[in-house]
Order: structure tokens, then C-alpha cells, then sequence
């Protein structure tokens, strides 16, 4: 059942509105594109370059000035508690991306349970800071999950970043609400989605990823700007570190689709980020979600 409409957010303040930035940590051949074609048992035997490329981002946003939430898989955080304990000293914030990348839409609640638990615990052993917030692999939170808004709640998070109210191949909620909403009756849990840019009464992806990547900057500027100023919202953007490294290796058994998304435009992606610094507000997901707790 969706709690939406009840919603009551406190209003944004004078200036610009603070956008939320956030970074979900997976290495190159944790994504969904290669779940066919790149084994689990394979993983460790891989080049990581998870650690040095989610350094690239801390100095990228260093070079920027701007805070961030970390979404980061436990799989990283067991294998880097260093990485974590580096994000969490340079003051961003550590949340959760699930275990080992599993949709949510793959498992039960008790299983569901048993992987949010799991990875909260490495990763505030290894950050040092409680970890409130979620996000689903591959925004996997949707109707065919009814239980977990209900776990997340249960186990004391804040808030759910892991609803894409779009249709799309791999994911997608278009019937959930495009902002801010509380999933749980009686719970203070808010689910912010990933941005979305409503036209002709359809939503549109505009939360950075593959969007992000593929199409002309000034596309996101647009929809951004325009859910800032028409919806009067922050914009949640998302991007990966393996976003920002050309020189990852190549899968080449992987289908033609995959390998176009995955690859395309990795080496523009490092001065796209660095102009969405510029150009907007930007912030931690926690301090958008405590400002839509209801009253």
C-alpha cells in the first residue's frame, strides 16, 4: 500500500535547494549488465578497482566541495574498511547497498532481513558512523516487493533511496510517487526516488547513471533545473565509480546491449560530474530525508 498523498515535508528555506548527491559503490563486475555473464565465484579473482576509483570521487568531490551519501555494498566494505573509514572521515555519509548487489525483487523478507543486517553491521564497524539510510541494487524496491519498506522500517532506517518510478527493461515503479513519500503506516521511514522528469504525463529518467552518461549534459542541467523550480524538489542523482574509469577491462562475451551501456562515454563522465558540482546544490541523502519526516 503507498502512503504518498499523507506526506506532510517541512518546506525548503530560502536559497538555492539542496540537491542530494550519492555515490553506489559496486567494482565493474558487480553490475546488473554482467550478472549473466561474469560468475560470483569469479570475484575475487578479478582486478578491483573499486578502492582507487571511489578515491577518484573522494577527490573529485573534495575538488568540488561537496558532501555526498556513499551507498556501498557490504561485499566492498569487508574486502576495504579502509576506503570506508576514508569516505566517513571526509565527511559523507555511509548507507547501505545491500551485500553482494541481490534485487531486492530476487528474495524473500526473511532473506531481505537477514542481507540489510548483515551489511549494516560491517559497515558501521569499518565507518564508525550509524548507517540509516538504503538503497536497493539496481532500484529494486517495487510492487513485487511489498515487504521491504516494511524490514527497512523494522529495523530502525530513516529513510529508502530504491524506487525508479519509471518503466524501464531492468527496473522501474511508474505508479509510485515521483517524490518524497512514507511507505509505512505508522513509521517515520521516507523512500526519496531516484529523479524523474515528468512530460506529457509519463515519467522520465533523469537521476543520473547511464542517463547521466549517455546523453548531452545539458539534458540533465534541464531536467534538474525543471524539478527544482516546476516541482519545487531536490533532485536525488545517483552515479557509479566504475563510471569513471575508461581504462576498466573489457567484457567482450557479454551481450551488445550491456557492453553499450556499460562502456559508452566513460571518459566524459569525470567532467560531467564536475560541472553538475558547479552548477547546483548539492548534499547528503540523510539531511533531505530529515527534512521530510512528517509532521
Amino acid at each position: 500500500m503507498l502512503h504518498g498523498p499523507d506526506i506532510v515535508p517541512k518546506p525548503f528555506t530560502k536559497g538555492p535547494i539542496p540537491n542530494g548527491l550519492s555515490v553506489d559503490i559496486e567494482d565493474w563486475f558487480q553490475v546488473g549488465a554482467f550478472e549473466n555473464t561474469i560468475s560470483r565465484d569469479d570475484w575475487d579473482s578479478l582486478p578491483h578497482r573499486v578502492e582507487a576509483n571511489s578515491d577518484a570521487v573522494l577527490a573529485l568531490f573534495a575538488e568540488a566541495d561537496v558532501k555526498a551519501t556513499f551507498f556501498i555494498l557490504g561485499w566492498v566494505a569487508e574486502r576495504y574498511p579502509a576506503l570506508i573509514r576514508r569516505i566517513a572521515d571526509a565527511g559523507h555519509e555511509i548507507a547501505s547497498h545491500g551485500w553482494a548487489h541481490d534485487r531486492v525483487f530476487t528474495m524473500d523478507a526473511k532473506t531481505f532481513a537477514e542481507d540489510i543486517r548483515r551489511t549494516r553491521k560491517v559497515l558501521e564497524d569499518a565507518g564508525g558512523q550509524k548507517v540509516t539510510g538504503y538503497r536497493a541494487p539496481s532500484f529494486s524496491i517495487d510492487s513485487r516487493t511489498p515487504f521491504a519498506h516494511q524490514v527497512l522500517a523494522e529495523q530502525g532506517y530513516a529513510y529508502s533511496s530504491s524506487v525508479a518510478p519509471v518503466m524501464h527493461d531492468h527496473y522501474g515503479w511508474p505508479e509510485a510517487p515521483r517524490f518524497a513519500w512514507r511507505p509505512v503506516e505508522g513509521s517515520s521511514l521516507v523512500e526519496l526516488p531516484v529523479t524523474t522528469v515528468q512530460l506529457n504525463g509519463r515519467n522520465f529518467a533523469a537521476g543520473g547513471g547511464g542517463f547521466f552518461r549517455l546523453f548531452p549534459y545539458a539534458l540533465s542541467r534541464w531536467a534538474i533545473n525543471r524539478v527544482n523550480r516546476h516541482d519545487a524538489e531536490p533532485a536525488i542523482f545517483y552515479f557509479h565509480p566504475w563510471e569513471i574509469d575508461p581504462g576498466q577491462p573489457r567484457v567482450d562475451d557479454a551481450p551488445l546491449k550491456s557492453r553499450l551501456r556499460h562502456y559508452a562515454r566513460l571518459d566524459a563522465m569525470a567532467e560531467k560530474l564536475r560541472r553538475l558540482a558547479r552548477d547546483f546544490a548539492w548534499g547528503r541523502i540523510d539531511t533531505l530525508a530529515a527534512l521530510r519526516v512528517p509532521q
